[in-house]
């Protein structure tokens, strides 16, 4: 696998669920699941501030990104010790 591809997949995928989030919570306010929950996985994140919600997006990027960089280099080395 490449760490750079996945890496990226990972950190934008990461960037646009957040956004959808922010969506789903906007579109239901009454519910308030999404800005718990999001306040809770995203220190420091604000629920409709300018800053909070870069913050969520950056941290979503670089979780996802970190997901990446530490996935791939334990799949590769999987993949050379018991692949075919």
């Amino acid at each position: 696998m490449s760490l750079k591809i996945v890496t990226w997949a990972l950190a934008l995928s990461g960037a646009l669920l957040y956004l959808l989030c922010i969506v789903y919570g906007l579109a239901n306010p009454a519910g308030g699941h999404m800005r718990e929950f999001l306040m809770i996985a995203l220190p420091g994140f604000e629920w409709l501030t300018p800053k909070g919600f870069v913050i969520g997006l950056v941290k979503s990027f670089l979780y996802g990104a970190l997901i990446g960089l530490v996935y791939v280099p334990i799949y590769n080395a999987l993949e050379r010790r018991f692949g075919p």
